[in-house]
This record gives structure tokens, C-alpha cells and sequence, in this order.
């Protein structure tokens, strides 16, 4: 579901409530050390925790003065973050 490739994070599969506690303790591993890109393009599925899981991550980088930005966020996903009043804090693609 993640992996690490050089100072990009790729996930794939299905990002949904009962994936994304592991996704989200992986993530964390690398994200308080290192300033990476996160690509989605990979992902299949999205819901609510996907959107929960990448704000978590923003806040921890920036918590950690690291830089953190994402590419590949499908049309699913930029739904709920607009669904949900919070697309304007996500990084710009």
C-alpha cells in the first residue's frame, strides 16, 4: 500500500477507513524525517479517512519543518476534500 522510492511515497490500492490506520503509521515513519512527494496515482479507492490521513500528514510535516507534497489526487478525492471545506488546505498538485 506504501512505499518508499527515492523522496517520493507511492500508494496504491484501496484508501479507505479500514486501510488507512497502517498506511497512516508507515507514512509517519518517513514523513518526520524527510521532505517527500506523495503520489496518489496509484491509489483505486478513496473515502473520508484518505482526506483525514493526508491532513494528519500535513500537520506533521509542518510540525516538523518539512516540506510535503502530493500529485496524482483523483477526482474522488478532490470531491470530499471540497465535500468536507477543507481543499484549500491540501497542496497544490
Amino acid at each position: 500500500m506504501i512505499t518508499r522510492e527515492g523522496d517520493r511515497l507511492v500508494l496504491s490500492g484501496r484508501l479507505i477507513m479500514s486501510t488507512v490506520p497502517a498506511v497512516y503509521a508507515d507514512g509517519m515513519k518517513y514523513l518526520v524525517a524527510d521532505d517527500l512527494m506523495v503520489d496518489f496515482s496509484q491509489v483505486e479507492a478513496v473515502d473520508s479517512a484518505a482526506v483525514s490521513m493526508l491532513l494528519c500528514w500535513i500537520r506533521a510535516a509542518q510540525a516538523q519543518n518539512r516540506s510535503l507534497r502530493v500529485k496524482g489526487l483523483s477526482g474522488d478525492f478532490l470531491s470530499l476534500a471540497n465535500l468536507y471545506g477543507v481543499a484549500e488546505m491540501l497542496p497544490k498538485q
